[in-house]
């Protein structure tokens, strides 16, 4: 390909982290030395293996005279396909400094791109870098397989911002890309998220004209619109393809079906399927399996059964992902027995059940609370060699739990480490929510303490269930602690434990540490919600603060929030035990002018409240109102009529009336 030639000035001066080739390439290679692994030979090595490539080599460099560089490159080029990086390297190295003043040989760009090609795959890409700058110093050109290494080195690395700027800054000098280099730049856009950016490249492309997109660079960016549930644009992308004359093939239609699968459109499912059978594009194992994991989640196990058995009609044999979303739809829905027959299946049909099988089995013995049968699982996982991941034993611990076994459980995170797997905070968040729903704080702070000590960064879950297990003892002083400690580790506040949180503090009468917690969550800008305003309602006019009280739940409008029955009821409660009935009475008549309806709770505290303040008169006019409504009376409005029906001068028709009340509740 003709190309302008890049001035090594321009590519040094883009990224001076990664172009800093100031210093000889070969220096840093001693570096790769203890990478060096040894393996045996794949599809695409024309040795038998490692030791044969290096013999081969030996044998070359003592031949008279050398063989010519492409010969070398042939050989290097099968050690790197054999995955053998580090000694592809060294041995281009040693090419290198050959000292035989009388026979040199050249390398070529082939060469240079077969050790940047290493440098990338070993996650050195800024080694790439620097031979980039080495080859223009000696007066190489770079080609187009030299850029896509570089490319593909950055996107694999995760440097996806570097990669599009070099993209950019090689094309304004001159580079033509190619549909590979299109191709890696919007696949792993695609991978990290950046799906925007990869459809304005796939746009470019559209408009340069000289590297027109394939049906592969399509697929690309429509999966990733669909993992990202962007099912319109996925669509304006798919009939922008098939309008300029790409043809969808399986690969497209599963991604799509994959998504409004995940959506729920089954009309739209049954569409696409009628589209593929129109345009003869078969389904795949991958589509099948795809219909039958998301119609699995939904519960719809029957017409999981029918996808299957429309494979086996048409020839398409069931894969692992398909049996493991079949038996996980039968687990989750609590037929474990039948999930344990498609192990057998799966074992008959010589199809090796994985990780993700056994994991699916397990759980649903532990939603069902057979905890041993879940065991034996693991061990028969463990005989069969297959080895148990995190989720494994982290479902085993949260069966355990589940049935208030966390000793049980804690012998399985000790299992778990020694049997080499890694143990990780969610572990840990198990155990603790666990002693936590069985008070036992103690070893809850404990596991807290061990999760610090092995390096483990607690999230959200730890600290809200830490929290939440402290005020369940009435321990609210000691969960606050937690709630700064959150905050300075940047973490959000959870709306559910604050609620929490708020109602232990008010219950314990530390009303002012409740109100400094109240307004720290307003501060962090956490979106609340009318109940957490009722928590402390309800706990200020307990503790006697009924104007504070007041204040609050007159400012609930201006903050978005309408009073809901509890407001009023907790708001009644307070100024009828303050004695300020008229404001009891009138808020009352207000509940249903905005748009609420007293319950049984709210009739009764303003039905004590007139009793304990003898407005007996108004008590028996409620009264009828709650027996005309069908409400009845709670114990402490019992006792309180007992007391007034024990009044001599009573008249007959209220006593009447009263009794009719009593024996009705």
């Amino acid at each position: 390909m003709n190309m302008m030639r890049i001035s090594a000035f321009a590519l040094l001066n883009m990224n001076a982290t990664l172009l800093n080739c100031c210093n000889h390439c070969f220096v840093s290679l001693s570096s790769f030395h203890s990478y060096r692994k040894y393996g045996t030979k794949n599809a695409y090595s024309s040795f038998n293996g490692l030791d044969d490539a290096l013999n081969s080599f030996n044998h070359m460099v003592q031949s008279r005279p050398l063989p010519p560089i492409h010969q070398f490159n042939t050989l290097f080029g099968s050690i790197a396909k054999m995955k053998h990086y580090s000694p592809a390297i060294s041995l281009i190295r040693r090419l290198d400094l050959l000292d035989i003043s009388w026979d040199v040989v050249k390398f070529d760009i082939c060469t240079f791109n077969i050790m940047i090609n290493c440098f990338c795959n070993l996650k050195r890409v800024d080694f790439g870098f620097s031979l980039l700058g080495k080859i223009m110093k000696l007066g190489y050109e770079p080609d187009i397989l030299t850029f896509n290494t570089l490319i593909r080195g950055l996107c694999v690395d995760g440097k996806l911002a570097i990669a599009v700027r070099f993209f950019g800054e090689i094309v304004k000098k001159g580079f033509q890309p190619s549909l590979i280099t299109y191709g890696t730049l919007i696949n792993g856009l695609c991978k990290t998220g950046e799906t925007s950016t990869a459809i304005l490249l796939l746009k470019d492309m559209e408009q340069v004209g000289s590297c027109q997109p394939g049906i592969i660079v399509y697929n690309t960016v429509i999966d990733s619109l669909c993992k990202d549930k962007k099912v319109n644009e996925a669509f304006k992308i798919f009939f922008d393809m098939i309008d300029k004359g790409i043809k969808p093939n399986v690969v497209t239609y599963t991604s799509l079906i994959h998504c409004v699968c995940n959506l729920g459109q089954w009309k739209e499912v049954k569409r696409l399927l009628n589209e593929m059978a129109s345009r003869n594009v078969s389904p795949n194992v991958q589509t099948f399996s795809v219909l039958v994991d998301r119609l699995c989640k939904e519960g719809m196990i029957t017409e999981a059964e029918e996808v299957l058995e429309l494979m086996t009609q048409r020839g398409v044999e069931p894969d692992v992902f398909t049996y493991n979303a079949l038996m996980n739809g039968y687990c989750l829905h609590g037929k474990v027995d039948v999930g344990r027959r498609v192990l057998e299946l799966m074992i008959q049909r010589r199809v090796l059940p994985d990780v993700v099988t056994y994991n699916a089995l397990m759980n649903g013995y532990c939603l069902l609370g057979k905890v041993d049968e879940a065991r034996r699982v693991l061990e028969l996982m463990i005989q069969r060699r297959v080895e148990p991941n995190v989720v494994t034993y982290s479902t085993l611990m949260n069966g355990y739990c589940m049935r208030g076994k966390e000793d049980e459980a804690r012998r399985v995170l000790d299992l778990m480490a020694s049997h080499g797997c890694q143990t990780n905070v969610f572990c840990y968040n198990i155990l603790i929510n666990g002693y936590s729903k069985s008070k036992r704080i103690g070893e809850a702070l404990s596991c807290f303490r061990d999760v610090c000590q092995k390096g483990l960064i607690p999230d959200r879950i730890t600290y809200n269930t830490l929290m939440g297990g402290l005020c369940h003892v009435g321990r609210p002083l000691d969960a606050l602690v937690f709630v700064d400690e959150m905050i300075t580790h940047g973490l959000a506040l959870d709306l559910i434990t604050c609620s929490t949180m708020l109602h232990c503090l008010c219950k314990s009468q530390h009303i002012d540490k409740a109100l400094a917690l109240f307004k720290m969550i307003e501060c962090s800008g956490l979106h609340t919600d009318v109940v957490l305003y009722n928590t402390l309602i309800d706990g200020l006019c307990k503790a006697g603060k009924i104007g504070s009280a007041n204040e609050l739940f007159l400012s609930l409008p201006a903050k978005g929030l309408q009073p809901d029955i509890y407001s009023y009821t907790a708001m009644i409660h307070g100024f009828c035990k303050e004695g300020r009935l008229k404001e009891a009475t009138e808020l009352f008549k207000k509940i249903e002018e905005n748009g609420c309806v007293p319950n049984s709770y709210t009739y009764n505290i303003i039905l004590q409240g007139f009793l304990q303040n003898n407005e007996t008169a108004k008590a028996v006019e409620l009264v009828q109102v709650m027996v005309d409504g069908g409400f009845s009376a709670t114990a402490c409005s019992k006792g309180l009529l007992a007391n007034l029906l024990s009044d001599n001068g009573l008249d007959h028709s209220i006593k009447k009336l009263l009794k009719k009340f009593l024996g009705n509740t």
